[in-house]
């Protein structure tokens, strides 16, 4: 399992890297369209959806939202209903099973909440590559989820004996969380030094990494519940040792609104 990780790892940053320094937006945004698109097909698993023309009919439900959120103005309210949503989704989880007696029988609900997972990341990516040097914010923000995730997995492994949330998800443990709180802020202090940031913005910066993460793993639980919800192990097959791509994109679902949100609230304090 570990070297599939690792493997898989290997193969998909230079691919990442490509992607993002080299398509132009328009391209990119579609082949981010097509990613969510396919998360949107492994979220019907997760809606106990097994016939296939019901299946494809979710995803282009969720193609026909992202057209239209192209003509919507991308604005602060935007992200402050996002975050009302994932606070409500963390009731959910840290309420696990008992939150789930009004939504877990009802594919309508799992439906709508798949909606509220996966467009607004997708809005949020492709916000954050069309702004000026938002090619290294991007960077930085999978950069910061994806080794925030490592760590956790790593010291969770070796580490780990008090369960974060046990119902939801038996594997992952405050020891794991606090590794990744730790790691996002070295991560932020290495880049803000990097690029001689001013310190008047050093502790909001740091503010917004910790708080990026731990919606990244809110993110990545309420997969988790969804999952568990389901009876499923994975959302899909398609990584090697990640599961799907809602496997791999859980963190971000949640994190990358967050981040976008926190971004435009410094900017209207510093402006």
């Amino acid at each position: 399992m570990l070297k599939q990780r690792i493997m898989t790892a290997f193969i998909l940053i230079p691919i990442v890297l490509v992607v993002l320094f080299y398509l132009p937006p328009a391209v990119f945004r579609i082949l981010t369209a097509a990613i969510a698109l396919g998360g949107a097909w492994e979220w019907t698993g997760l809606m106990e959806i097994q016939l296939t023309s019901k299946r494809s009919l979710y995803v282009v439900l969720v193609a026909l939202l992202f057209g239209v959120a192209i003509f919507i103005p991308i604005n602060l309210a935007v992200f402050i209903f996002v975050l009302a949503w994932w606070l409500f989704a963390s009731a959910l989880i840290f309420y696990y099973p008992q939150s789930g007696g009004w939504w877990s029988k009802s594919v309508a609900w799992r439906g709508v909440m798949g909606m509220f997972v996966l467009l607004p990341c997708w809005v949020a990516i492709n916000y954050i590559r069309d702004q000026d040097d938002g090619l290294y914010a991007l960077l930085f923000l999978f950069v910061l989820i994806w080794g925030a995730d490592s760590v956790a997995y790593f010291i969770g492994k070796k580490w780990g004996r008090n369960k974060l949330v046990p119902f939801v998800s038996p594997g992952k443990s405050k020891q794991g969380l606090y590794g990744a709180i730790i790691f996002s802020i070295l991560i932020t202090v290495l880049t803000l030094s990097i690029f001689h940031t001013s310190f008047v913005v050093w502790p909001w910066a740091i503010l917004l990494s910790v708080v990026t993460v731990i919606f990244s793993v809110i993110g990545d639980l309420f997969e988790s519940m969804m999952k568990r919800q389901a009876g499923l192990k994975d959302s899909g097959s398609l990584l090697p040792g990640h599961g799907g791509l809602l496997d791999r994109i859980d963190s971000l679902t949640a994190a990358a609104p967050i981040f976008v949100l926190g971004s435009m609230l410094l900017g209207m304090y510093f402006d």
